[in-house]
């Protein structure tokens, strides 16, 4: 377990690091999505595409079946073939109606609303045990469409969280999730959420991230790992 101490210096850079990414990317205002289901369908969808094919396959699938109902019951060739454009097609189409038909059993209706009035932990293990839904997707529909405070941790999250030092280096995205949710206060997940993605998908990429050009540099583990490595080389 972290010392107190240590624990509340974490916090605190946590919160620094929200306040820098605020001057850069802004406050995000929230905009919450009106329909759960359809959040998570979209989420699913996102898996493995980018924003623009995700958004083309989810308006083919809402302009060729009308609600979710006629997705659920289609037959599963003609939702693969409204969703191509996001890929992965003949995986997300079979999950896509599988989470549908799910809700339905279990529920009664196609809807998750109920959720926002039952504890946080339950509505979170609701949504995990519908098949092909894990802790990113359950956070999303939660944090986005239902106004709980969760926070999810996609790639570009885990990756700028860990070079920051924010979690350690060895935390799955699994284990972030945790991790995160019990290091941050509730009031800045919609925020840092976006702000992180926004970062890790301009300055702190993947490969050869733009560290030149980071606003975070002084808080950064990584940076300053690569720069003590840098002068012992030097030297």
């Amino acid at each position: 377990m972290i010392a107190n101490d240590e624990a509340q210096a974490l916090q605190d850079k946590a919160l620094e690091v929200q306040e820098r990414l605020i001057e850069v990317y802004g406050e995000r205002h929230e905009e919450r999505e009106s329909d759960p289901v359809g959040t998570l369908v979209n989420t699913i969808l996102s898996q493995n595409t980018n924003d623009h094919n995700r958004d083309l396959a989810y308006l083919q699938l809402r302009d060729q079946l009308p609600n979710w109902e006629a997705v659920r019951d289609a037959p599963e060739k003609v939702v693969i073939d409204a969703i191509r454009p996001a890929g992965l097609a003949p995986t997300k189409g079979p999950r896509i109606q599988g989470a549908l038909r799910a809700i339905t059993e279990r529920h009664g209706a196609i809807s998750l609303d109920f959720l926002r009035e039952k504890p946080l932990e339950e509505a979170r293990e609701w949504l995990l045990e519908l098949n092909g839904v894990g802790p990113k997707t359950a956070a999303i529909v939660l944090l986005f469409a239902l106004d709980r405070p969760a926070f999810p941790v996609d790639t570009h999250v885990h990756r700028v969280s860990r070079r920051l030092g924010l979690i350690p280096q060895k935390a799955s995205r699994e284990q972030a999730h945790v991790l995160l949710e019990e290091l941050l206060p509730t009031s800045i997940y919609y925020t840092l959420h976006l702000n992180l993605i926004e970062h890790g998908r301009t300055t702190c990429v993947a490969r050869s991230p733009r560290c030149e050009e980071c606003t975070l540099t002084y808080l950064c583990d990584y940076y300053q790992n690569q720069r003590r490595r840098t002068s012992n080389a030097d030297t």
